[in-house]
Protein backbone atom coordinates (compact mmCIF):
# COMPACT_ATOMS: atom_id res chain seq x y z
CA UNK A 1 0.00 0.00 0.00
CA UNK A 2 1.26 3.30 -1.19
CA UNK A 3 0.62 6.39 1.53
CA UNK A 4 0.49 9.74 -0.22
CA UNK A 5 0.59 12.93 2.43
CA UNK A 6 1.01 14.98 -0.59
CA UNK A 7 -2.22 16.91 -1.81
CA UNK A 8 -0.93 16.52 -5.35
CA UNK A 9 0.08 13.08 -5.48
CA UNK A 10 -2.55 10.04 -5.06
CA UNK A 11 -1.45 7.00 -3.66
CA UNK A 12 -3.59 3.88 -2.39
CA UNK A 13 -4.30 5.84 0.79
CA UNK A 14 -4.23 9.49 0.88
CA UNK A 15 -3.98 11.43 3.89
CA UNK A 16 -3.83 15.32 4.96
CA UNK A 17 -1.68 16.68 7.94
CA UNK A 18 -0.87 20.49 6.85
CA UNK A 19 -0.89 22.71 9.84
CA UNK A 20 -1.16 19.97 11.96
CA UNK A 21 0.87 17.75 14.03
CA UNK A 22 0.31 13.60 12.89
CA UNK A 23 -1.61 11.14 15.56
CA UNK A 24 -2.35 7.62 16.15
CA UNK A 25 -4.72 7.39 12.36
CA UNK A 26 -1.42 8.84 11.01
CA UNK A 27 0.55 5.99 12.68
CA UNK A 28 -1.26 3.39 11.96
CA UNK A 29 -1.72 4.18 8.48
CA UNK A 30 2.18 4.57 7.99
CA UNK A 31 2.77 1.10 9.53
CA UNK A 32 0.35 -0.56 6.99
CA UNK A 33 1.86 1.35 3.84
CA UNK A 34 5.02 -0.11 2.18
CA UNK A 35 6.22 3.39 1.08
CA UNK A 36 5.26 7.26 2.57
CA UNK A 37 4.97 10.08 0.03
CA UNK A 38 5.26 13.33 1.91
CA UNK A 39 4.85 16.91 1.21
CA UNK A 40 7.58 19.56 1.06
CA UNK A 41 6.04 21.22 4.20
CA UNK A 42 5.76 18.26 6.55
CA UNK A 43 6.66 18.87 9.89
CA UNK A 44 9.65 17.16 11.99
CA UNK A 45 7.16 15.25 14.00
CA UNK A 46 5.64 13.62 10.97
CA UNK A 47 9.01 12.52 9.19
CA UNK A 48 10.34 11.14 11.92
CA UNK A 49 7.28 8.61 12.31
CA UNK A 50 7.29 7.95 9.09
CA UNK A 51 11.06 7.43 9.12
CA UNK A 52 10.87 4.85 12.04
CA UNK A 53 7.95 2.74 11.18
CA UNK A 54 8.18 2.38 7.15
CA UNK A 55 11.32 1.48 4.84
CA UNK A 56 10.57 3.33 1.95
CA UNK A 57 10.02 7.38 2.26
CA UNK A 58 10.32 9.88 0.04
CA UNK A 59 11.85 12.28 0.13
CA UNK A 60 14.46 12.18 2.13
CA UNK A 61 14.52 14.57 4.46
CA UNK A 62 17.48 13.58 7.38
CA UNK A 63 19.52 15.79 6.50
CA UNK A 64 16.99 18.93 6.31
CA UNK A 65 15.84 18.14 10.44
CA UNK A 66 19.70 16.90 10.85
CA UNK A 67 21.48 19.79 9.97
CA UNK A 68 18.52 22.71 10.07
CA UNK A 69 18.87 26.35 9.17
CA UNK A 70 22.26 28.00 7.28
CA UNK A 71 24.66 27.43 10.01
CA UNK A 72 23.97 23.81 10.61
CA UNK A 73 23.93 23.37 6.67
CA UNK A 74 27.93 24.77 6.74
CA UNK A 75 28.71 22.53 9.64
CA UNK A 76 26.83 19.81 7.27
CA UNK A 77 29.38 20.94 4.03
CA UNK A 78 32.23 20.78 6.44
CA UNK A 79 31.53 17.39 7.72
CA UNK A 80 30.96 16.57 3.36
CA UNK A 81 34.02 18.34 2.65
CA UNK A 82 31.71 20.56 0.23
CA UNK A 83 33.47 23.57 -1.36
CA UNK A 84 31.98 26.50 0.37
CA UNK A 85 32.89 30.13 0.92
CA UNK A 86 35.28 30.63 4.13
CA UNK A 87 32.58 31.44 7.30
CA UNK A 88 32.73 32.24 10.81
CA UNK A 89 29.22 30.70 12.51
CA UNK A 90 28.02 32.60 15.83
CA UNK A 91 25.95 31.31 18.58
CA UNK A 92 24.66 34.93 19.37
CA UNK A 93 25.77 38.62 19.35
CA UNK A 94 28.01 38.38 22.83
CA UNK A 95 29.85 35.01 21.03
CA UNK A 96 30.86 36.93 18.02
CA UNK A 97 32.06 39.55 20.37
CA UNK A 98 33.75 37.09 22.97
CA UNK A 99 35.74 35.65 20.27
CA UNK A 100 36.51 38.15 17.90
CA UNK A 101 34.84 40.92 16.69
CA UNK A 102 35.71 40.68 13.43
CA UNK A 103 36.67 37.53 11.56
CA UNK A 104 40.33 37.44 11.29
CA UNK A 105 40.92 35.11 8.14
CA UNK A 106 39.49 37.15 5.48
CA UNK A 107 39.13 41.15 5.16
CA UNK A 108 36.18 43.43 4.51
CA UNK A 109 33.16 43.52 2.29
CA UNK A 110 31.99 40.44 4.96
CA UNK A 111 28.43 38.99 4.21
CA UNK A 112 26.56 38.44 7.30
CA UNK A 113 23.66 36.16 7.33
CA UNK A 114 20.95 35.35 9.90
CA UNK A 115 20.06 30.96 9.62
CA UNK A 116 16.12 32.14 8.43
CA UNK A 117 14.68 33.62 5.59
CA UNK A 118 15.01 32.62 2.15
CA UNK A 119 15.31 35.12 -1.20
CA UNK A 120 18.10 37.07 0.34
CA UNK A 121 15.95 38.45 3.04
CA UNK A 122 18.28 37.90 5.74
CA UNK A 123 21.62 38.24 3.89
CA UNK A 124 23.31 41.97 4.44
CA UNK A 125 26.56 42.66 2.99
CA UNK A 126 29.07 44.29 5.37
CA UNK A 127 31.45 47.02 4.13
CA UNK A 128 32.57 48.75 7.29
CA UNK A 129 33.22 47.76 11.27
CA UNK A 130 30.23 50.08 12.00
CA UNK A 131 27.72 48.00 9.47
CA UNK A 132 29.08 45.46 11.47
CA UNK A 133 28.31 46.74 14.79
CA UNK A 134 24.77 47.70 14.22
CA UNK A 135 24.07 44.07 12.40
CA UNK A 136 24.99 43.11 15.97
CA UNK A 137 22.58 45.29 17.45
CA UNK A 138 19.97 43.68 15.28
CA UNK A 139 21.04 39.86 16.17
CA UNK A 140 20.70 41.56 19.94
CA UNK A 141 16.92 42.00 19.45
CA UNK A 142 16.51 38.92 17.21
CA UNK A 143 17.80 37.22 20.64
CA UNK A 144 14.88 38.69 22.46
CA UNK A 145 12.31 37.17 20.82
CA UNK A 146 13.97 33.76 21.03
CA UNK A 147 16.04 33.89 17.45
CA UNK A 148 19.33 33.04 17.79
CA UNK A 149 23.01 32.82 16.08
CA UNK A 150 24.30 34.07 12.76
CA UNK A 151 27.53 34.24 10.04
CA UNK A 152 29.87 35.97 8.58
CA UNK A 153 30.80 35.16 5.36
CA UNK A 154 33.62 35.33 3.06
CA UNK A 155 32.06 37.94 0.02
CA UNK A 156 32.42 36.28 -3.57
CA UNK A 157 32.44 39.17 -6.17
CA UNK A 158 29.87 38.04 -8.74
CA UNK A 159 26.83 38.91 -10.30
CA UNK A 160 25.06 35.86 -10.53
CA UNK A 161 24.48 32.66 -8.59
CA UNK A 162 23.29 29.05 -9.79
CA UNK A 163 20.57 27.32 -8.86
CA UNK A 164 20.61 23.41 -9.13
CA UNK A 165 17.64 21.53 -8.19
CA UNK A 166 17.30 17.83 -7.67
CA UNK A 167 14.50 16.21 -7.86
CA UNK A 168 14.40 12.29 -7.35
CA UNK A 169 17.17 11.36 -9.95
CA UNK A 170 16.22 14.43 -11.67
CA UNK A 171 18.77 17.57 -11.73
CA UNK A 172 17.71 20.56 -13.37
CA UNK A 173 20.03 23.75 -13.25
CA UNK A 174 20.06 27.55 -14.39
CA UNK A 175 21.97 30.67 -13.28
CA UNK A 176 20.48 34.05 -11.75
CA UNK A 177 21.92 36.83 -13.51
CA UNK A 178 21.52 40.35 -11.81
CA UNK A 179 22.13 43.22 -14.47
CA UNK A 180 25.62 44.88 -13.51
CA UNK A 181 28.49 43.83 -11.91
CA UNK A 182 28.07 45.86 -8.71
CA UNK A 183 24.77 44.32 -7.33
CA UNK A 184 24.67 42.54 -4.42
CA UNK A 185 22.73 39.11 -3.98
CA UNK A 186 21.01 37.54 -7.06
CA UNK A 187 17.51 36.53 -6.22
CA UNK A 188 14.64 36.31 -8.71
CA UNK A 189 13.31 38.33 -5.93
CA UNK A 190 15.71 40.98 -6.33
CA UNK A 191 15.33 41.62 -10.11
CA UNK A 192 17.46 38.61 -11.27
CA UNK A 193 16.89 37.05 -14.70
CA UNK A 194 16.62 33.44 -15.24
CA UNK A 195 19.74 31.96 -17.66
CA UNK A 196 19.61 28.23 -18.89
CA UNK A 197 22.47 28.16 -21.48
CA UNK A 198 25.07 30.39 -20.04
CA UNK A 199 28.44 28.63 -19.57
CA UNK A 200 27.25 24.83 -19.36
CA UNK A 201 30.71 23.32 -17.88
CA UNK A 202 30.83 25.52 -14.79
CA UNK A 203 26.97 23.99 -14.07
CA UNK A 204 28.33 20.44 -14.78
CA UNK A 205 31.36 20.91 -12.65
CA UNK A 206 28.62 22.29 -9.98
CA UNK A 207 26.60 19.43 -10.86
CA UNK A 208 29.35 17.08 -10.47
CA UNK A 209 30.33 18.14 -7.07
CA UNK A 210 26.95 18.10 -6.03
CA UNK A 211 26.34 14.52 -6.91
CA UNK A 212 28.00 12.05 -4.36
CA UNK A 213 26.75 14.82 -1.84
CA UNK A 214 23.77 13.71 -2.18
CA UNK A 215 24.21 10.43 -2.06
CA UNK A 216 26.07 10.35 1.14
CA UNK A 217 23.29 12.44 2.74
CA UNK A 218 20.16 11.06 1.13
CA UNK A 219 18.66 14.57 -0.54
CA UNK A 220 16.50 14.03 -2.90
CA UNK A 221 14.43 17.06 -3.34
CA UNK A 222 16.07 20.73 -2.40
CA UNK A 223 17.43 23.70 -4.66
CA UNK A 224 21.25 24.06 -4.20
CA UNK A 225 22.68 28.10 -4.18
CA UNK A 226 26.18 27.78 -5.90
CA UNK A 227 28.95 31.20 -6.35
CA UNK A 228 31.51 31.63 -8.92
CA UNK A 229 33.79 34.22 -8.88
CA UNK A 230 34.12 36.57 -11.17
CA UNK A 231 37.70 36.48 -12.32
CA UNK A 232 39.69 34.30 -14.42
CA UNK A 233 41.52 32.78 -11.22
CA UNK A 234 40.28 29.12 -10.98
CA UNK A 235 36.80 28.21 -11.08
CA UNK A 236 35.52 26.21 -7.93
CA UNK A 237 31.85 25.75 -7.78
CA UNK A 238 31.16 27.10 -3.57
CA UNK A 239 28.03 26.35 -2.37
CA UNK A 240 26.52 28.19 0.45
CA UNK A 241 23.44 26.89 1.09
CA UNK A 242 20.17 24.29 0.65
CA UNK A 243 16.84 25.66 0.11
CA UNK A 244 14.23 22.73 0.78
CA UNK A 245 11.22 24.91 -0.24
CA UNK A 246 12.58 26.70 -3.65
CA UNK A 247 11.05 29.00 -6.29
CA UNK A 248 9.75 27.29 -9.57
CA UNK A 249 9.98 30.09 -12.14
CA UNK A 250 13.20 28.92 -13.02
CA UNK A 251 12.21 25.14 -13.40
CA UNK A 252 9.05 26.49 -15.96
CA UNK A 253 6.83 27.43 -13.05
CA UNK A 254 4.83 25.04 -10.70
CA UNK A 255 2.77 22.85 -13.61
CA UNK A 256 6.42 21.79 -14.65
CA UNK A 257 7.21 21.58 -11.14
CA UNK A 258 4.31 19.22 -10.25
CA UNK A 259 4.95 17.22 -13.24
CA UNK A 260 8.59 16.14 -13.03
CA UNK A 261 8.12 15.52 -9.01
CA UNK A 262 4.85 12.93 -9.75
CA UNK A 263 7.22 11.65 -12.82
CA UNK A 264 10.15 11.27 -10.01
CA UNK A 265 8.21 9.75 -7.21
CA UNK A 266 6.63 6.71 -9.88
CA UNK A 267 10.04 6.29 -11.12
CA UNK A 268 11.11 6.38 -7.13
CA UNK A 269 8.83 3.48 -6.72
CA UNK A 270 9.12 1.07 -9.44
CA UNK A 271 13.04 1.57 -8.36
CA UNK A 272 11.68 0.22 -4.66
CA UNK A 273 9.64 -2.40 -6.46
CA UNK A 274 6.36 -0.49 -5.79
CA UNK A 275 3.83 -0.74 -8.66
CA UNK A 276 3.08 3.24 -8.78
CA UNK A 277 -0.04 4.48 -8.87
CA UNK A 278 -1.74 5.54 -12.08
Amino acid sequence: MILSFHPCFIGDRNIICAGRSPGTEELSAIKAADAVILPQGCRQSLYEMARDHCGHVFPGYDARFQYPGKIEQIRLFRKMNLSHPKTCLYGSADDAVGKTATPADFDLPWVFKFPWGGEGESVFLIESKAQFEKMLDRAVQYEKSGQTGFLIQEYIPTHRSLRIVRIGETVRSYWRVMDGSEAFGSSLAAGASVETEMDPKLQQTAIDRLDPFCKKTGIDLAGFDVLYADDFGKKEPLFIEINYFFGRTGLGGSENFYRLLETEIKQWLDKNGFASVQ
